[in-house]
């Protein structure tokens, strides 16, 4: 899969007369399960399957047209590693806010590596090294400032890719 990703990166260089990022999708990498409108789990829980938990007292509903939405782009850094674009509508990081009270549409991201968390984010843009040889599956969720997990109708506003290294 890394080369079917590797070859459209450099078929969209030559056709598009630049370096560009796309969706997951758009270098072979899988939406898993989740359908960033309506935020579909595939049919489980949220917490089921995926290494993480959270009860919905730990979540901050948000609803209406201002909701936030994430999305998750991801492309081979041209040194090393991977170059992740977190993409959000109605959504503004602010580490400033860290640990304070809650404003709407503000907050950070944590991302997770095969159900393990690996950091919390405050910007849209993240460098990830290196993944363990096989598939992998990158998830973003977002959070609001005091740490609760942001939902929408019940779920978290997250997103996931499945990638292979």
């Amino acid at each position: 899969m890394l080369d079917r990703a590797l070859g459209m990166l450099l078929i969209g260089l030559v056709l598009g007369g630049g370096l560009g990022f796309a969706t997951a999708a758009s270098y072979g990498v899988t939406l898993e399960g989740h359908d960033h409108g309506g935020h579909d789990h595939g049919g489980h829980d949220a917490a089921e399957g995926t290494g993480h938990s959270h009860s919905h007292d730990e979540m901050m509903e948000v609803s209406g047209p201002e909701a936030p939405t994430v999305d998750l782009e991801v492309a081979p850094d041209p040194a090393s590693g991977w170059n992740l674009h977190i993409v959000t509508t109605h959504f503004r990081f602010a580490p400033e806010h860290a640990g304070q009270g809650d404003v709407p549409g503000e907050g950070h991201a944590h991302l997770y590596l095969n159900g393990e968390k690996i950091a919390r984010i405050y910007g849209d843009w993240y460098h990830l090294a290196a993944l363990p040889a096989g598939q992998n599956v990158l998830r973003v969720g977002l959070y609001s400032n005091s740490h609760k997990a942001l939902a929408v109708n019940g779920a978290h506003l997250e997103t996931e890719i499945t990638l292979a290294e």
